[in-house]
C-alpha cells in the first residue's frame, strides 16, 4: 500500500464509524397508547371530544381502544358531536392508514382467567356487536389489554372470531398480576388446542420495575428500556400502555420531548404488519400457570362476587338449552330479549373492576353491589326462561287429570342417572313411589315438600316419570351407624367413610369401595381430613374446626342418600357443615356455613397492622398458608396436580402454590375444580368448587381450598367478614388420570343440575335433542338463531378421532362454522336409526366447535 493512500482510507473509516453510530442511535421505537375504561368504569362524559381534539390536533397520532362497548350509548346521547366526530376519523380501517383500532371488544372488560369458556366467547360476540352498531367498519385484528385479561384458550377464541394477533403485555397496570415474561419481539402463542397466534409477549428482557408493584420497564419508552431491547435482539422495540379514560394529557410519551428518540405512534395491527419482523421467532406454549395473577382471594366481597357470577353463568347456559328444546319442539318463540339482557348484565358482572376494586364507587353503589343488581337481572330472566321452555314442552300433555307425573330435564349433552329433587303437591309426599317407563319403583325418599329419586336421563333431553299412590318398597341402599366408639360410619355402594365428632366432624377414613378399597385420607398427617384451619392473627393464632369436639347429627338415613350435619365451633365462631354421600354417585357434597360473631383477622399476621405500602413488594393476603383453609390430606405418594381453566386442564409445574411478594406471583387459581393424584396417576381426589377461588398445596402441605381471608388488601382496604361464609364444595375420588376419570363432565354435572317439574302427561315420554356418541365432549350450548341451532362442542375429555353428533330433528344442512359466523366445513348428514340427523365431527384435545344446523323443525 502506498503511503498516499492512508489519509483517504483514513477518512474512509471515520466516515463508516460514523455512518454506523449515526445508524445505530437512529433506530426506530415504537409505542401503542390509546385508552381503557367506559361507562362503567371511568369516561367523563365529554372525553369523546377530548379523544377527537388530540387526534386533530396530532395527525400522526394513532391509538388504539379497549373501551367498554355500553359507552357509546352514552356519548351519543351527552356529547353527540364528539361521538360523531370520532365516527368519522374511526370510519377508515385500512391497516396502512387506520388511525383508530378497537383492540378489545370484550363487553365486561373480564380478566378472562376467572369466567367459563363460553362466557369469554359471550364477552366477544356482544361487544363485537355493539361496537358495530356504532362504528359500522370495525374491524378486529389485534387482541390486547391494559389489565392481564388474558387466559390459555384464548388463541383458537380469538382466531375463530377473525384475529390476527395479540400482544400479551399489560405494563402499566399490573396490580393484579401479568404474564410470565418470555421472548423476543413475536413469538407463536400455542394454545392447549395447538392453535397459533402470532403474539407480542411481555418480552423475556422486560422486566418488574423496582420501586413499584404495578409496572414493568416496558411501561413507557425509556431509553433505558429501548437500549436493553436492542441489546438483547429485538429490532423494533415496541412499549405499551392504554390510559385510563379521563386522563387528560394526550399522547403517553409525548411529542418527540420525552423518552427514547425517534418514538412511533402506531396501531397494534399496523405495528406487527409493517414495522416488526413479521414472523415469530419461536412457539411458545403458553399455560395457565403463564398468567401469573393474584387478586385478594379469600375475602368475602370477592367470594360472593364470584357465587353470584357462577350461579348466573349456570342458569343462562341451562336456560338456552331448554329454551333451544322448546324451540325445536314446540315452536316456541326464542326469548331473545330475556336472554341477551340476562347475558349483558353477567358479563357487566365479569369486569375485572368487580374482582379486583369490590368496594369502590361510593356506599351503595360498589362494584360489589352492582354485581348483586346485574346478576339479579340475569336470573329473573332465566327463570322465566327456564319455566316458560319446560311448560311449553309440558304443556300439550294435558289429560285434564291431578298431576301425576315427574318430567326431568338434563342440559349436559352426557346421558346422567342422578339424584334429582322435585317439589310435589302435600298429597304426593306419604304413601309415594316413583315408576320409569316400565313400571320398575326406583329408590326415593320425601324430605319435607321434596321428592327425591334417581333419574336416568338422555343428553339434552327429558325423561317422565310415573307417580303412584302405594306403601314404598323395603330401601336398601346407604346407611349410617353410630359405632361404639362415637365415630360415625357411612356406607354407600361406593364408599365407607367414618366421621369423627371428637375432632369436629372432620373425616377419619374414605375408602373407596370400587377402587380396591383404597383409603384416600392420610392419616398420619397431623391435619384431619376436611377440618376448617387457619391463622386467627388477632386471636392466639392458629385455630382448627378440629380443635373441639362437634354435634354430628345424621338428618337424611333413608337408602338414597345420608346427609350428616356437623355443628361445632372454629375459634369462636359457629359453624356447620353438611356432608352428603348419595347412592350410586361418586360426588361427595359438602355445604359449609359459618356464623361469624365478629370480623376477625384471618391470614398473615402482616394483615394485622392495617398498614399498607402501594409500593411495597409483601402484602398482606398474598400467602395462603395462614388464610382460612379446607384441608384435605391425602393418602397419595409423590402427588401431582391438575386444574381447570376456561376450555384448558393444567398439569401444574409448581413445587408449591405459596408466594408473599408481587414480584414471585403464581397462579393458583381454581375456575371449577383441583385434581390431586399419585405420581403415577393411579389414584385420584378431585375437589370441585362453586366458585372461582384459589387453592393450597405443596409437597408437606396437604390440598386446601381457601375459605376466608379478613385483613388488610389492595390500596389499603379493610377486606371484614360482614356475613355468614357460605361455600358449597365437592370431593370425588378416583382411579386414573383426570380425563380417563371424566372429572370435567363430573364438573358439569355439579353446576348443571338437571330440571324437575311435577306434570300432568298422557305418557312417560323421553326425549333427547342433540347425543353425542362415546364421552369426551361437553354440549358447551346450544342457542338459535332465526330458524337456525347453533351447538358448541368443546372436546374437554376425548380424542381427536370423529365423533357422532346425532339430532332429534330435521335440518336442511349442517356446517362448522366460526365464531364469526363464516363456514368452515360442511359437514355430511345421514338418517340414524334413532335420530333423523347425524354428523360427524373431529377435534382435537380442548377444541371447540360450532355446528349450524340451518332451519331445524321438529320431525
Amino acid at each position: 500500500m502506498k503511503l498516499s493512500a492512508m489519509p483517504k482510507l483514513y477518512t474512509v473509516i471515520c466516515f463508516m464509524l460514523l455512518f454506523a453510530t449515526r445508524s445505530s442511535a437512529q433506530q426506530t421505537a415504537y409505542f401503542i397508547d390509546g385508552y381503557h375504561g367506559g361507562f362503567w368504569g371511568h369516561y367523563p362524559v365529554n372525553y369523546t371530544s377530548f379523544i377527537v381534539e388530540q387526534l386533530k390536533a396530532r395527525p400522526n397520532w394513532k391509538i388504539n381502544l379497549e373501551i367498554e362497548p355500553e359507552t357509546w350509548a352514552m356519548a351519543k346521547a351527552k356529547d353527540e358531536q364528539g361521538y360523531k366526530d370520532l365516527q368519522a376519523l374511526f370510519a377508515d380501517q385500512s391497516i396502512a392508514t387506520r388511525r383508530i383500532e378497537y383492540v378489545s371488544p370484550a363487553y365486561g372488560q373480564s380478566y378472562m382467567y376467572n369466567i367459563s369458556g363460553e362466557s369469554i366467547i359471550r364477552q366477544f360476540a356482544y361487544g363485537m356487536e355493539t361496537i358495530r352498531k356504532h362504528f359500522p367498519t370495525a374491524v378486529f385484528t389485534t387482541y390486547s389489554s391494559e389489565e392481564p385479561c388474558f387466559t390459555s384458550a384464548l388463541p383458537q377464541i380469538l382466531k375463530s372470531f377473525g384475529y390476527k394477533y395479540a400482544s400479551l403485555k399489560n405494563p402499566n397496570t399490573l396490580w393484579g398480576g401479568y404474564t410470565r415474561a418470555f421472548g423476543g419481539e413475536l413469538v407463536n402463542w400455542v394454545g392447549p388446542d395447538g392453535t397459533k397466534l402470532i403474539t407480542v409477549p411481555r418480552y423475556g428482557m422486560e422486566d418488574l420495575k423496582p420501586g413499584s408493584t404495578w409496572e414493568t420497564i416496558g411501561n413507557s419508552n425509556s431509553k433505558a428500556f429501548i437500549t436493553a431491547a436492542f441489546k438483547a435482539g429485538i429490532q423494533h422495540p415496541v412499549g405499551f400502555v392504554l390510559q385510563d379514560a379521563g386522563w387528560k394529557g394526550g399522547p403517553y410519551v409525548g411529542d418527540g420531548t420525552r423518552g427514547y428518540q425517534p418514538t412511533e405512534y402506531k396501531t397494534w395491527t399496523d405495528y406487527v404488519d409493517n414495522y416488526s419482523i413479521k414472523k415469530p421467532t419461536q412457539d411458545w406454549r403458553f399455560s395457565q400457570e403463564d398468567v401469573l395473577t393474584s387478586l385478594v382471594w379469600g375475602s368475602q366481597i370477592l367470594q360472593r362476587i364470584a357465587q353470584q357470577v357462577r350461579v348466573s353463568e349456570n342458569k343462562l347456559i341451562s336456560a338456552e338449552k331448554l329454551a333451544a328444546m322448546a324451540s325445536v319442539y314446540k315452536q316456541s318463540p326464542w326469548p331473545k330479549a330475556a336472554l341477551d339482557q340476562g347475558w349483558t348484565r353477567l358479563l357487566l358482572s365479569q369486569h375485572h373492576d368487580c374482582w379486583i376494586v369490590p368496594y369502590n364507587m361510593g356506599q351503595g353503589n360498589t362494584w360489589a353491589d352492582k354485581v348483586v343488581s346485574w346478576t339479579g337481572i340475569a336470573n329473573k330472566n332465566t327463570d322465566s326462561v327456564v319455566t316458560a321452555s319446560t311448560a311449553a314442552i309440558n304443556g300439550d300433555n294435558t289429560d285434564g287429570l291431578a298431576p301425576k307425573y315427574v318430567r326431568v330435564f338434563n342440559t349436559l349433552g352426557v346421558e346422567r342417572n342422578e339424584l334429582v329433587s322435585v317439589d310435589v303437591p302435600e298429597d304426593w309426599r306419604r304413601n309415594t313411589v316413583v315408576l320409569d317407563k316400565n313400571g320398575k319403583e326406583l329408590l326415593s325418599q320425601v324430605n319435607g315438600i321434596h321428592l327425591m329419586f334417581k333419574a336416568r336421563v338422555p343428553s339434552l333431553g327429558y325423561t317422565t316419570y310415573r307417580l303412584q299412590k302405594k306403601e314404598p318398597a323395603a330401601k336398601i341402599g346407604a346407611k349410617a351407624t353410630t359405632q361404639s366408639d362415637g365415630k360415625i360410619k357411612v356406607e354407600t355402594d361406593l364408599y365407607t367413610a367414618i366421621i369423627d365428632p371428637a375432632r369436629g366432624g372432620t373425616i377419619a377414613s374414605l375408602m373407596a369401595k370400587k377402587l380396591n378399597n383404597k383409603e384416600f385420607v392420610d392419616q398420619a398427617n397431623p391435619r384431619k381430613f376436611n377440618e376448617v384451619r387457619g391463622d386467627f392473627f388477632k386471636d392466639g393464632g392458629f385455630k382448627s374446626s378440629a380443635d373441639q369436639p362437634a354435634g354430628v347429627t345424621v338428618i337424611d338415613n333413608d337408602g338414597l342418600l345420608i346427609t350428616l350435619q356437623v355443628k361445632g365451633m372454629i375459634a369462636n365462631n359457629p359453624f356447620t357443615q353438611l356432608i352428603t354421600f348419595t347412592q350410586g354417585q361418586r360426588r361427595i357434597d359438602v355445604q359449609l356455613k359459618i356464623d361469624w360473631q365478629s370480623s376477625p383477622g384471618i391470614g398473615n399476621p402482616y394483615g394485622q397492622t392495617g398498614k399498607y405500602d402501594a409500593t411495597s413488594l409483601q402484602k398482606a393476603f398474598y400467602d395462603d398458608r395462614d388464610k382460612l383453609l379446607a384441608l384435605f390430606p391425602l393418602n397419595l405418594k409423590n402427588q401431582k396436580v391438575y386444574k381447570n381453566a376456561p376450555f384448558d386442564v393444567t398439569e401444574s409445574k409448581l413445587d408449591n402454590t405459596f408466594f408473599t411478594r408481587w414480584d414471585s406471583i403464581k397462579n393458583n387459581v381454581v375456575l371449577n375444580w383441583v385434581d390431586v393424584t399419585d405420581a403415577n396417576n393411579t389414584y385420584g381426589m378431585a375437589v370441585l368448587t362453586d366458585h372461582t377461588t384459589n387453592y393450597a398445596h405443596g409437597k408437606d402441605f396437604p390440598l386446601g381450598l381457601d375459605i376466608a381471608y379478613s385483613g388488610v388488601g389492595l390500596w389499603g382496604r379493610n377486606y371484614m367478614l360482614k356475613y355468614p361464609t357460605e361455600m358449597n364444595y365437592a370431593l370425588i375420588p378416583h382411579a386414573g388420570k383426570w380425563d380417563k376419570a371424566g372429572i370435567w363432565t363430573e364438573s358439569d354435572r355439579f353446576n348443571e343440575p338437571m330440571v324437575a317439574t311435577v306434570v300432568d302427561a298422557k305418557t312417560t315420554s323421553s326425549r333427547s335433542l342433540i347425543s353425542v356418541a362415546g364421552t369426551g365432549l361437553e354440549v358447551s350450548s346450544v342457542t338459535m338463531v332465526g330458524t337456525d341451532l347453533l351447538v358448541r362442542l368443546f372436546n374437554a375429555e376425548g380424542d381427536a378421532q370423529p365423533k357422532i353428533i346425532s339430532l332429534d330433528a330435521v335440518a336442511d344442512k349442517a356446517e362448522i362454522v366460526s365464531l364469526n359466523g363464516d363456514v368452515v366445513q360442511a359437514l355430511a348428514m345421514n338418517k340414524g336409526a334413532t335420530a333423523l340427523t347425524n354428523v360427524s365431527v373431529a377435534m382435537p384435545r380442548f377444541g371447540i366447535r360450532t355446528i349450524r344446523f340451518s332451519n331445524v323443525r321438529n320431525k
